[in-house]
C-alpha cells in the first residue's frame, strides 16, 4: 500500500514535539471519574462517582498495532476519548506524539484518525464522495495527496460503486468501510478503531483486515484497535491489552492469554466404533457421542504427542483440533480476578 507522504497539515506534517518512538502513546496513572446522580426518593437525588478508568499506565511505540479489549463498560471507549481529547482525564498523565490531547485537541486532530463504531463521521444526507471532499478541505490535504489516498482507499475497500450513494442509504458494513477511508485521507500517524469489522461479511472482513495490515506495515501507522471480534486481534495484533472495570488486566502477546486464562484446545476424534472415553495423560474426555469423542488438553501444549498416542492405540478414522475461544478465556480471567 502506498499512501501519500508529501508534507502538509496531515499526519507526519506537524512540527514541534512529536514524542519518542518508544512512547509515542503514553499513559501514566490515567484516571477518569464521572459524577452520576440518581433518584433516592421523591425529592432527593444522590450523587455518586463512577471510576470509568482507574489508574491505567501503558506505552505504545510508534508503528505498533495493539488490540485493546474488554467487556462492555470496561473503560475502552473512555480511554479512546481521552486519547483523542474528547474527554479530559481526572488524573494522571497522557500524551500522544508528545501532545496533551485535551489541551491541544485541534493540533492533534490533524495527526489522528478515528472510527467510532456505530457513530459515523460521514455526512448523513450527502453522497459518500461529498464527505470525502469536505474532509479534503477541512484537513487542508494537498490535492495530489488527497487524490492518491482516495483512489487507494476506494480500490482496497471496494467503494467505487458507493461514492455517489447518500450515506443514509448505505448498509452498516458499507458505512464502516466508508468511515475507515474517511479517517485515512489526511495520512494520520495514529488510527483509533472501534469495531472496524462490525456488520461486514466474511469476504469484506478479510479485505478490511488486509487493508489495515498493509497500512500498518507499509505506512507505519500506529493502530489502537478495540473489537469484540477476537479474530481481528489474532490476525492483526502482536500485542493485546485487556481492560476490566477501568484497570489493565493483561498486556502481552495474544497467545499469552491462553496461559493466563488456563485455556484448553479440543481434539475431536472419530473412531471406527463406539468405545469407552479415551484416557491418556495430559488430556481428558469432555464429551462422547457414539464413535466421536472430544478431548480437552492445555492450549499451551502441542497436540502432536496426543495424536500419536491415539493413532497408535485406537482404531482412528479421523481427527481435528479446535482452537480455544479467546472470549471464554477472557471471561475466565474476569471471574478469577473478581474472586481474589
Amino acid at each position: 500500500m502506498s499512501m501519500g507522504t508529501d508534507g502538509g497539515a496531515g499526519g507526519g506534517g506537524g512540527g514541534g514535539d512529536t514524542g519518542g518512538d518508544a512512547d509515542f502513546i503514553e499513559l501514566e496513572g490515567v484516571e477518569k471519574v464521572f459524577d452520576v446522580r440518581r433518584g433516592a426518593g421523591l425529592l432527593r437525588r444522590e450523587k455518586r462517582q463512577v471510576r470509568a478508568v482507574d489508574g491505567i499506565s501503558f506505552r505504545v511505540p510508534r508503528g505498533e498495532m495493539v488490540g485493546y479489549i474488554g467487556p462492555n463498560g470496561a473503560g475502552k471507549s473512555t480511554t479512546i476519548k481521552m486519547l483523542t481529547g474528547i474527554l479530559t482525564p481526572s488524573g494522571g498523565r497522557l500524551r500522544v506524539a508528545g501532545i496533551d490531547p485535551s489541551r491541544e485537541r485541534t493540533r492533534l486532530a490533524h495527526r489522528i484518525g478515528v472510527v467510532f463504531g456505530q457513530r459515523t463521521t460521514l455526512w448523513w444526507d450527502l453522497p459518500l464522495i461529498d464527505s470525502y471532499r469536505l474532509a479534503h478541505r477541512m484537513y487542508r490535504v494537498p490535492d495530489a495527496r488527497f487524490r492518491a489516498n482516495l483512489e487507494r482507499c476506494v480500490e482496497l475497500l471496494d467503494l467505487a460503486e458507493l461514492l455517489d450513494v447518500p450515506v443514509r442509504q448505505l448498509s452498516l458494513g458499507q458505512r464502516m468501510r466508508g468511515d475507515i477511508a474517511a479517517a485515512l485521507l489526511h495520512d494520520p500517524e495514529v488510527l483509533y478503531l472501534d469495531e472496524p469489522t462490525i456488520g461486514l461479511d466474511v469476504v469484506s472482513k478479510a479485505k478490511v483486515r488486509g487493508f489495515l495490515r498493509d497500512l500498518n506495515a507499509e505506512r507505519g501507522t500506529t493502530v489502537l484497535l478495540t473489537t469484540h471480534d477476537l479474530t481481528d486481534i489474532e490476525q492483526l495484533c502482536k500485542r493485546v491489552m485487556v481492560i476490566d472495570h477501568g484497570r489493565l488486566l493483561y498486556d502481552g502477546a495474544p497467545a499469552g492469554l491462553h496461559e493466563v486464562g488456563e485455556s484448553e484446545r479440543t481434539l475431536v476424534v472419530d473412531l471406527e466404533r463406539e468405545l469407552p472415553p479415551i484416557g491418556l495423560p495430559g488430556a481428558r474426555a469432555v464429551r462422547v457421542e457414539g464413535p466421536r469423542q472430544w478431548l480437552a488438553f492445555p492450549a499451551t501444549e502441542s497436540a502432536a504427542p496426543l495424536v500419536a498416542r491415539i493413532a497408535a492405540e485406537y482404531p482412528l478414522v479421523d481427527l481435528s483440533v479446535r482452537e480455544p475461544d479467546i472470549e471464554a478465556v477472557i471471561a475466565k480471567m474476569y471471574v478469577d480476578r473478581s474472586a481474589v
